[in-house]
């Protein structure tokens, strides 16, 4: 349990990463005039592959290494891909919803990031790095 939790404390850290990544990669996409679905798009796919590269190298760095990082890599975004559900719906519903969060976008991108963050936690960990 304890080896959980630190894990998923890292998981955390990685994450608040991947939030600033996806919020910088998002507000650039803006400023190009790409608006706020497609930006997001680009921002989720820049954020999962700096977050599969720190979980892995850190996060879970005990997990099996037998299969290639690609392999490996398309794992994490093909299970991640339930978290991103819950994460672009969420950001989505409040854009469309909430004139606050779609004035301030990243305020959405904070509160996807919560509700896909304990999904990607435990399919990366049962699924992705196991140990």
């Amino acid at each position: 349990m304890r080896k959980m939790i630190e894990q998923f404390l890292r998981f955390g850290v990685v994450g608040t990463v991947g939030f600033l990544v996806d919020s910088a990669v998002l507000l650039g996409m803006l400023a190009l005039g790409l608006g706020p679905y497609g930006g997001r798009v680009l921002s989720y796919l820049a954020a999962a592959s700096t977050t599969f590269a720190l979980n892995r190298a850190w996060t879970f760095r005990t997990a099996n290494r037998d299969a290639p990082v690609a392999t490996q890599w398309g794992r994490f975004v093909a299970l991640n891909l339930v978290g991103f559900a819950a994460n672009y719906g969420t950001y989505a519903a409040l854009i469309a919803t909430t004139p606050l969060v779609a004035a301030h976008p990243v305020l959405g991108v904070a509160a996807g990031s919560v509700a896909g963050m304990f999904i990607n936690f435990f399919l990366s960990r049962r699924y992705v790095f196991r140990a």
